[in-house]
């Protein structure tokens, strides 16, 4: 069992948008012989893009997970594979891939390097202590520069790029690469897909700069391993090939460097290197620390290791709807064996569910197991009351493992239903969709009675609406998109709430002084401070004043949630029939809600960290419009003919943005935004907001 899990590889593939995550996907298919033929995201066909609008666009939006066996020296590998979007409005499935992910290949363009998306996804996986490969895609391209991305990996991204190849040529006349740990030059026969290469020598004028990158390597692995910088200094020739392997292995694993390889999938040159590198220095189950999780009964920390015989335990990374088999939950093992047809403990929720199979996936067909063990990722069948996050394990030995975290949304649609009929078609389809996706919420506003739904971006709610249509056959009327403004206390804010009901029979009282103010800086949410002495608020009636609290908060003065506040509960006074928990609970919120009216409270708005490439004759119409848009420039990166604006911009200044951006370049600048913080809005689109923009939807 442990040569089972020594031998398994589970990698996601991660990147900035067209970097060429999904092309690459699609030629490992092809040389692990998974596909017959390679899929083109150009033309649609791609594997990994099943959904119509992910073929439509030629864009990946879900992330989807596939299994391939690779033959290498004497082993075969079996690698399962995540290949996640690139566009931020999708984040989450990043964020939930690298949660379960050993190791990740992060495609880089040799022309864009370092993208904002790729910083965006390099610091997720540094969240989630993922070790990583670096892979230079598309050195076929004009303008493409091998040295210049490994720059830029180890400045912008504080990381320690270490290259194993270097391309022969660049632009129209890359061929092939140069292996430095093997001293070998390959190239790829253009005839066959790439699927044949032949080892040639290694060019004449890249003698000297491959024997440099080797020495770089030794050196590298030297200042790293004390035995290696033994047998370095002594002797380098005769340190052996394995041991260098080996040894790089050691490195990538605990994140002291990140091996760096290049090539052109599209072009199908480098892939199999690629293949080869995964499995030589991205860890195996086996090498993962042992999880740590909390066990429900006592409250004590725990620790499961990837052991098939220790009791069983997994995470629910993502829940998908399948046409033909209903609900798919997407799970992680991390110890233990599951067999289909048995029950499973969620530790989440406290119930049991039966699993009626567990499936095999590739992209969106699936094949039966019988049975899934440690280390391996299998979608279950069967699971009713689950959500993206839970903990699965044997109801004998519970442990509840540490849950997904994901973004909030920023921007809200207002949707009906195009007719009455539709209205319970609705609510069932976007349950179904919010149960997918964590950073798709669906609310009811109480000024208005609309149905909202938010999201991460336009793109993302245009994409949920097209699901809505095509999928699930419901029609939208829908607003135009708004910004999801939050509020803030400026200032502390003394008040005495008094509830009294007498209705005949046993009334309700409560009585609560208390104070507002501000929470501690960087905090989230409701911080609770209890000062109450002398019990003139019983201990047990205290949690249902902290809901009351947090309930009220979603409705601040100008109608929008506070982002956070900090209550402490000064004294009391309950009454001996008439005082109960739900008195409390009720006092707390209409206490909040006559408080905020004598207060003045800030507005807060999304900003976005925006990064837009112009070519060089666009420059001054991008930053005049910018300008326009209550912009803070950053930086100007300028690279070979064209130009890198950094920028903040508040994200009510950005709708519609893409269509203006193409008219003011001829279409020829692109940009990427996602989300960086809320700030204070300025007086005058406060003024704006509270009087006249509030509820245009």
């Amino acid at each position: 069992m442990s040569q089972e899990l020594e031998n398994i590889r589970n990698i996601g593939i991660m990147a900035h948008i067209d970097a060429g995550k999904t092309t690459t996907t699609e030629r490992i298919l092809y040389y692990t012989g998974k596909n017959y033929k390679i899929g083109e995201v150009d033309e649609g066909t791609a594997t990994m893009d099943w959904m119509v609008q992910e073929q439509e666009r030629g864009i990946t939006i879900t992330s989807a997970a596939t299994t391939v066996f690779w033959k290498h020296d004497a082993g075969e590998y079996k690698i399962n594979i995540i290949d996640t979007p690139g566009h931020v409005d999708f984040t989450v499935e990043v964020e939930r891939s690298l949660r379960i992910l050993d190791g990740a290949v992060a495609i880089f363009c040799a022309v864009g390097g370092v993208e904002a998306q790729s910083e965006t996804v390099w610091h997720q996986a540094n969240k989630y202590n993922v070790a990583r490969i670096c892979y230079v895609n598309k050195m076929d391209r004009a303008g493409a520069n091998f040295q210049s991305v490994v720059k830029q990996i180890q400045e912008r991204l504080h990381a320690h790029p270490l290259p194993l190849q270097l391309p022969i040529g660049a632009e129209n006349s890359f061929v092939g690469i140069v292996d430095l740990i093997e001293m070998k030059a390959y190239q790829w026969e253009e005839d066959t897909l790439g699927a044949t290469y032949t080892e040639v020598p290694v060019p004449a004028d890249m003698a000297e700069e491959a024997q440099q990158g080797r020495t770089n390597i030794l050196e590298t692995l030297s200042e790293l391993d004390e035995a290696f910088m033994e047998k370095y200094l002594e002797d380098a020739d005769s340190i052996s090939q394995e041991e260098i392997i080996e040894a790089l292995r050691n490195a990538t694993i605990a994140r002291q460097i990140e091996p760096v390889l290049c090539g052109s999938s599209f072009k199908n040159k480098g892939v199999q290197k690629l293949l080869d590198a995964i499995v030589m220095y991205l860890p195996s189950p086996l090498d993962m620390p042992a999880i740590t999780g909390i066990n429900p009964k006592n409250e004590q920390e725990e620790k499961r290791t990837m052991d098939v015989t220790a009791p069983f335990s997994a995470l629910a990374f993502k829940i998908a709807t399948d046409p033909y088999v209903g609900k798919l939950t997407f799970i992680k093992v991390y110890s233990g064996e599951l067999k289909s047809g048995e029950t499973v403990f969620n530790a989440s929720t406290g119930k049991r569910e039966r699993v009626a199979k567990i499936l095999q996936m590739h992209s969106n067909k699936q094949q039966p197991l019988d049975s899934v063990s440690a280390g391996n990722i299998a979608a279950l069948v069967g699971m009713k009351e689950i959500h993206t996050g839970d903990s699965l394990t044997d109801d004998k030995h519970p442990i509840l493992l540490e849950n997904i975290t994901f973004p909030e949304p920023v921007i809200q649609i207002a949707i009906e239903p195009k007719t009455k009929d539709d209205e319970e078609k609705l609510i069932l389809a976007l349950g179904k969709l919010a149960d997918e996706d964590p950073t798709f919420v669906v609310t009811q506003s109480e000024e208005t009675g609309q149905l909202l739904i938010s999201g991460m971006g336009e793109l993302h709610l245009e994409i949920l609406l097209d699901r809505l249509k095509r999928e699930y056959s419901v029609e939208c009327n829908h607003g135009k998109p708004r910004v999801t403004y939050k509020e803030a206390l400026s200032e502390p804010l003394h008040h005495l709430a008094v509830y009294k009901r007498q209705t005949g029979g046993k009334g309700s009282y409560a009585k609560i002084d208390f104070e507002l103010a501000p929470a501690d800086d960087d905090a989230r949410g409701l911080q609770f401070i209890n000062k109450v002495s002398n019990g003139a608020i019983p201990k047990e009636y205290m949690p249902a004043v902290e809901k009351g609290f947090q309930t009220a908060m979603s409705n601040g003065k100008w109608g929008f949630p506070l982002e956070s506040m900090q209550v402490t509960v000064l004294d009391g006074e309950t009454h001996a029939v008439d005082s109960d928990a739900m008195a409390f609970e009720v006092c707390a919120k209409i206490g909040f809600r006559d408080a905020i009216k004598e207060t003045d409270t800030r507005i807060l708005e999304p900003i976005m960290k925006v990064e837009i490439n112009t070519p060089d004759e666009y420059i001054g119409n991008v930053t005049g419009d910018l300008n326009r848009r209550r912009s803070i420039l950053e930086c100007i990166d300028a690279k070979v003919g064209f130009q890198t604006i950094k920028a903040k911009v508040p994200l009510a200044e950005m709708f519609g943005y893409v269509t203006t951006l193409r008219s003011i370049s001829s279409g020829r600048a692109s940009y990427s935004m996602e989300f960086l913080a809320y700030a204070e809005v300025p007086a005058d689109i406060k003024e704006y907001i509270v009087n006249e923009g509030r509820f245009l939807l």
